[in-house]
């Protein structure tokens, strides 16, 4: 990807605990953390399942076709950081997963305007490529109901 201006934004840092994450995004593909034993989802990741207090997790990729719907979200029309004055107004959304809902993931919808944003819109996940080695999970409207 040929980027006209330089990145602006904070970039996410990869810690211990969400760098399978990251590495998968910056491969366009997600990345879930898992409990090797109650077998819930762990999002955001961290040390130990929040469910039930297991240190044993794994990681599940789950692929570059994720699909979600709008659980929730909001259209900012200031910007709150340096770097995202050129993108207002954004549309920060939590969105469901169609294959895990319980799994709720946020990003920003792209690629829509943010009056035509909705609950319950399905969504399909796209990577932003940011920096030569990054990549930002994004939404965009899905063309099909799922």
């Amino acid at each position: 990807m040929t980027q006209a201006t330089k990145y602006e934004k904070p970039v996410p840092l990869k810690t211990l605990d969400n760098h399978p994450y990251w590495d998968a995004a910056d491969r366009h593909e997600l990345a879930l953390q898992k409990c090797s034993d109650c077998k819930g989802y762990i999002h955001p990741p961290g040390p130990s399942c929040p469910s039930c207090g297991s240190p044993a997790t794994e990681w599940e990729n789950l692929g570059s076709d994720i699909s979600a719907t709008v659980y929730s979200y909001i259209t900012s029309y200031r910007p709150f950081l340096p770097g995202f004055q050129h993108d207002l107004p954004t549309v920060i959304t939590v969105a469901a997963l169609d294959v895990a809902p319980e799994v709720k993931i946020m990003a920003n919808i792209i690629g829509c305007p943010a009056e035509e944003v909705e609950i319950g819109m399905p969504l399909k996940m796209t990577w932003t490529d940011i920096t030569p080695d990054r990549a930002l999970p994004q939404w965009t409207p899905s063309r099909s109901q799922n």
